[in-house]
């Protein structure tokens, strides 16, 4: 095969309670990479489309082609050509791992074209140092879970020990993303370094039972595991009326609320498409009251992750 064309999903990281151990694929929004090999060794970014020209066509720079540079170096490949094009089909600095997004879709691309030399869960570590360079920090809340497909949980990041989590058949994600500007970096700067014994172990009592409630298909444990008491007081003060917006979700039927990742998009579980439309459309309204526009995605948990296009 000498080129293809993928499609990466997006994610919901954090899951509310699990900073940096927790995150899902969505179906939509995500990206679309489109990778052909010749024999000019070397990267090349030829084409970026969806960003408006915010990011590198240096393929140093940018994490799609960066993250096929390393995977190369680690193959010994380094004697062939890639050309790639990226084409962004969701929010830059959404919450929803945008960078991600593009890391898993150029590696999932030439890994194929490499005849699968690892697996997709063998990949995670070359994409968080796509993350590494987007946001300074090499996470795989978000690279996991868009590679592996599913809930993902990173029970340790030293050594890397990933595992996929079941979940309740037909659970829907509702998302909004409020267009306002949250940075992914600043956002990761307002989290305190030092928290209380106490909020400790509040927290790990609610990733325990988040855990609990989807081997369990609990939705009631899960609903009432959704709670933050470390990251979410803080970064909720970048997204508009936040704690009004999750009244409305709740009262809509939602099973738990919370910001996606480092925000400003936020979601809400649920246990069928039809409450997830229902609650997308009624944030929507409320954020159109207070003059801000959004952008709304209604998805079931995405168990496939990225998938061959063409």
């Amino acid at each position: 095969m000498k080129s293809v064309k993928v499609f990466a999903p997006a994610t919901v990281a954090n899951v509310v309670c699990g900073y940096d151990v927790l995150g899902f694929a969505v179906d939509e929004p995500g990206d679309e990479v489109i990778m052909r090999l010749n024999d000019k060794p070397g990267v090349s970014l030829l084409k970026i489309t969806g960003d408006e020209g915010r990011l590198p066509l240096d393929p140093d720079k940018n994490t799609v082609s960066a993250v096929v540079k390393h995977y190369l170096n680690h193959v010994g490949r380094q004697d062939i050509g890639v050309e790639i094009e990226l084409h962004k089909k969701m929010p830059i600095g959404s919450g929803l791992g945008s960078s991600s997004a593009s890391t898993v879709g150029g590696l999932f691309a030439i890994n194929t074209l490499m005849d699968n030399l690892l697996t997709n869960k063998e990949l995670v570590p070359f994409a968080m140092k796509g993350e590494e360079l987007a946001c300074g920090y090499g996470h795989a809340d978000n690279v996991a879970p868009a590679l592996m497909g599913g809930f993902v949980l990173i029970r340790s990041y030293e050594p890397l020990d990933i595992i996929s989590l079941p979940c309740p058949q037909g659970m829907h994600a509702a998302i909004v993303y409020p267009e306002v500007d949250v940075p992914t970096k600043d956002a990761r700067q307002m989290i305190r370094s030092k928290v209380l014994l106490k909020d400790a172990v509040t927290q790990w009592g609610n990733v325990a039972g988040l855990v609990s409630g989807l081997f369990m298909n609990d939705y009631e444990l899960i609903g009432n595991s959704m709670t933050d008491v470390l990251v979410e007081p803080t970064r909720s003060i970048l997204i508009p009326d936040f704690y009004n917006l999750r009244v409305l979700a709740m009262e809509a039927g939602a099973v738990g609320f919370g910001i996606s990742g480092s925000g400003p998009s936020v979601f809400a579980l649920t246990k069928d498409r039809e409450t997830a439309t229902a609650i997308t459309q009624k944030l929507q309204q409320h954020l159109q009251k207070l003059a801000i526009n959004s952008l709304a995605f209604v998805s079931e948990v995405n168990k496939k992750g990225p998938v061959i296009l063409d």
